[in-house]
Formats: structure tokens, sequence, C-alpha cells
């Protein structure tokens, strides 16, 4: 089954129903979003792309990005989402991996659509040229016919191995995780409204798909981005508005109800369901988000490889404060979600007695195919039906996961993953540098923050500004640190290690 058809079969039954929303101006309605679609696909396969090439999208948020990459796939394509973040040579590197054939990028993060190169085309979402794309009166082709197993959403994320790895993420993948969602995170009527805070290239797009299948609202805040004001005053407007949000956005909108002297029946007059996720969530800051907002929040734990299926811990066990394990569980991630089995394993796989800490594993039909051109990391990662998940952590005997550390070395800032050796490599260019360490530091905002320990080249002088200033040059702005430490050495093991431990320790 192709994903598309979910879109047709909407637009089937309720053509004329409100699907689309740039603030609060209706821009599609289901008709209108799968005829879009359709033309979009027929123009990619008019311009040569066949069924399983790769199309990126490098875009802020925005109405067309549904619009588009639902063409895509009515096309037979893979979406190849990308953080709109993304220094253009980072971007320029998926492109070469994934042997993408099309680009629709926004001017904002691409002002100069030819900088990106080896494509058959680049497109601007908002020109005159995609606006004919969508609304011309060409015939609608049919959609085109794929297996389960094929890929549909290939999700570059990124290890301490250095380079990104493409997560192929199938059909079956992402119909498993639309169809989750109801059950384990959150009902949804067709009145409902989802708004996207949050990069839509990530889980926030993806939640799409359970919304389309419902015959929800999709709404792009004007801003194109996050800003508290302006979602509870859409919700206002709207109507209660669901979305997911990195714990980041989730204290700043807790921040904003609490300034604005809100009570939790105000809040729920903006906002229906929160889903948080992508990065820890302390256990004080959920437990004064439901004092000032009321049980309207769900949290859920999963990877790039399990699209937001992994763990639950839904509105019952956050609201249940009588139970004696109250303050144990608002600290884990909840239980496994139904389509999945979650394990604490040993090095051998083995599960390990409820309390002790392993490694996390996932099993079920969200799991990725695999990685994309990269079967040693494959093998790595999915062993015996089980992917490998990298991060630490305890289940109780009631089956609720606590994470307790990440085996990776990798860095969650305002829920945005950055992986420590990306970073290392830049400086390690950066003149007069002779070793550079990178690790993430406590931050109460966000989480994380990247700091740098750097060691000059004998008689060089190192400036933090112009350490910042490389960085920016190489990669995207939220990778770059947020402090440098100028050492004369770093600590190291008897194997010539950096001892991260002993860094983290000084922070």
């Amino acid at each position: 089954m192709n994903l598309a058809h979910l879109l047709q079969r909407r637009a089937l039954q309720h053509p004329q129903r409100h699907a689309i929303f740039s603030g609060t101006q209706c821009v599609a309605s289901h008709g209108e979003w799968a005829s879009r679609a359709a033309r979009v696909g027929a123009h990619l396969h008019a311009a040569g792309l066949a069924p399983g090439d790769r199309v990126v999208l490098f875009m802020r948020n925005h109405p067309r990005y549904l619009e588009l990459m639902f063409g895509a796939w009515w096309a037979g394509l893979v979406v190849v989402p990308v953080n709109a973040k993304l220094h253009i040579k980072e971007v320029q590197w998926i492109v070469d991996n994934s042997a993408a054939r099309w680009a629709f990028v926004t001017s904002d993060v691409a002002p100069d659509p030819a900088a990106l190169t080896g494509l058959d085309g680049v497109m601007d979402a908002e020109s005159a040229a995609c606006t004919a794309w969508l609304e011309d009166g060409a015939g609608l082709p049919a959609i085109e016919e794929r297996a389960p197993t094929d890929t549909a959403w290939l999700f570059y994320t990124s290890g301490t191995t250095g380079r990104p790895k493409g997560v192929m993420i199938t059909h079956r993948n992402l119909i498993t995780m639309g169809l989750t969602y109801f059950n384990d995170v959150d009902p949804i009527a067709a009145g409902d409204a989802i708004a996207y805070a949050a990069p839509m290239s990530h889980g926030a797009g993806i939640y799409a798909i359970p919304h389309l299948m419902a015959g929800a609202r999709h709404v792009v805040p004007a801003s194109g981005g996050f800003d508290a004001a302006e979602l509870f005053a859409l919700g206002r407007q709207l109507g209660p508005l669901s979305l997911f949000a990195a714990p980041t956005i989730v204290k700043r909108i807790v921040d904003e109800a609490e300034a604005a002297g809100l009570s939790p029946a105000q809040c729920g007059q903006s906002f229906k369901t929160i889903v948080y996720g992508g990065a820890p969530m302390y256990a004080a800051d959920i437990q004064r988000a439901l004092r000032v907002m009321g049980p309207r929040f769900v949290q859920i734990y999963g990877q790039g490889e399990s699209p937001m299926v992994g763990t639950a811990l839904g509105r019952a066990h956050l609201a249940d404060a009588s139970h004696p394990r109250h303050a144990e569980r608002l600290a884990s991630v909840g239980v496994a979600q139904t389509p999945v089995r979650i394990r604490v394993a040993g090095p051998d796989g083995e599960p390990l007695p409820a309390g002790e800490v392993g490694e996390v594993l996932i099993q079920g039909d969200s799991v990725m195919a695999g990685y994309w051109r990269n079967p040693e990391a494959t093998a790595a990662a999915l062993r015996d039906g089980w992917l490998w998940t990298g991060d630490m952590g305890a289940l109780d005997a009631d089956g609720f996961l606590t994470l307790k550390d990440r085996s990776k070395d990798l860095i969650i800032s305002g829920g945005s993953n950055i992986y420590p050796r990306e970073v290392e490599e830049v400086l390690l260019t950066a003149p007069g540098v002779a070793e550079a360490a990178v690790v993430g530091a406590p931050d109460p905002e966000w989480g994380e923050i990247v700091v740098a320990f750097v060691v000059p080249l004998p008689g060089a002088a190192l400036d933090s500004k112009v350490l910042d200033a490389f960085c920016l040059d190489h990669i995207a702005r939220f990778k770059r640190p947020k402090r440098y430490e100028i050492v004369d050495a770093l600590p190291k093991n008897n194997y010539g290690k950096v001892l991260k431990t002993v860094l983290r320790e000084r922070l």
C-alpha cells in the first residue's frame, strides 16, 4: 500500500472538508490537497523520475510541505526530509549520498538553489513554477503501486562514527506508526487540528499521517515555527490544537501559560494534546506542566529507526498521582506501544531482570528496513529481529522503561540531535587547533548544550569567537558549541582514548 492512498481515500469521502491551514486561513481542502499531490506526482514523472527515486525536501515548515510530500509518494518516490537548520554543505552530502534526483526548497533556507548540485531539478516551493505544478489542469495520474516493504521516507540520522546514516522507513513502518497513535498516544476526531511548530522534517511531520487517517486539520503557524503566544491564539481561533514538541518547547508553552495567568481550563481552549519526546523531560518540569495546564500531555519514546514508536507514557499514567510509584513513572518513558516489544538486554541480547540496566532493544513492524547503502551499520543495529537502539535503560516489574544513559555520545539540545564527532571533525580543521573533544553539559533550558574542549597547536593562540565563526561556516548553527574551553591537554586513558567522562565531570 502506498501512503498516498490515505490521502485519496480521505479526498473521495470528504473532498470539501478543510484540510491544510496557513495560520487561520484554509489553503486546501482534502480534495484540493489530493489533486495538487497528484499533479506534483505527474510533473515529477514527466521530469524523468521513476518509482523509488529520491526527492529532497529542504524547507522550513510550510503548507506546501504536505502537498509536495504526498505528491512524491503519489508518484512512488522516496521522500528525503532534511532539517532546515542544516548548512548547505551538509545538505549537499545528503543529496549525494541518497543519489537524489530532485529537491524542493524554500528560499529562506536555500537562497541560492543552484548551490545544490547533482540534481535533475531544484524548485523553490514558493515560486510561480511550483504554483503552476500544483494548480495546472493536467490529467491526474493513478497512484503508483508500492509494496509495504518499499522505502517511503529516507531519514538521515547521525552516529558517533561521523557521517549521517540514511534510515530506510517503509510504507508499512509509517502506516504502523499512524495506527498506533490512535491506540497508544491519543484518539483523533475529524474536527481536531495538528499544529506544526516543531520541524516537519522530523517526527512532527510524520504525525501528519494519523491525522490524515482521521480526516483532521493540519495547521502550519504563519511564523513557520514555534511561538508560544501564536499557538495559544491559533488554538483559541481554530479549536484546541495537538502538537509534537521537544521538552524545550513544552517548557516555553508552560512559561507562556503561567505568565498569562491562564487556568488549566483556559489552556484547554488552545491545546488538546501535547506529545513530548526527543529528549529527556525532567520530572519536575512535567509536574509543573500538569499543574499549570492540566492533563493534556503524553510522552513518547522512539528513534528515527523506529519513528515515534517505542514506548508511551499516557495521560492516565501521568495523572495517576495516587499510585505508589507515580514519581518513578513520571521519570520513565512509559510502556511498550502496541505493535512493538521492548527488551533491556546485555551484550548477548538476552533479556535482563527487572531493574537491571542494559541496552534498549525494539522489535516490531515500526522498525526500519535498514540503513541506506550501509550493510555494516545495518548488521550492527538489526540483530536477530531486534533494533539495538544504543540507549541504556531499565524496565521495572510493570513494564515501565526508564532511560539511564546513552551508549553513544549523542547530545540532545532542545530536541535536536547533535553528534560530537561531526563538531570535532570541523574543529580539527580550524587553524591552530591540535585536538578537540565535544561533550554535552546539562542546561535548564535546552536540556544539554554543546561544549568543546580545544587544545591549541604549539605557539598558537586560540580565540573562541574565531572558532565560533569557523564552525558557523561549516556546520549548522544549532550544532556549534555554546562554550569553548581552551585547555593544555585532554585527559586520556592508556590507549590514548579521550576520557569524556572526566570532561563531563569538569563541567
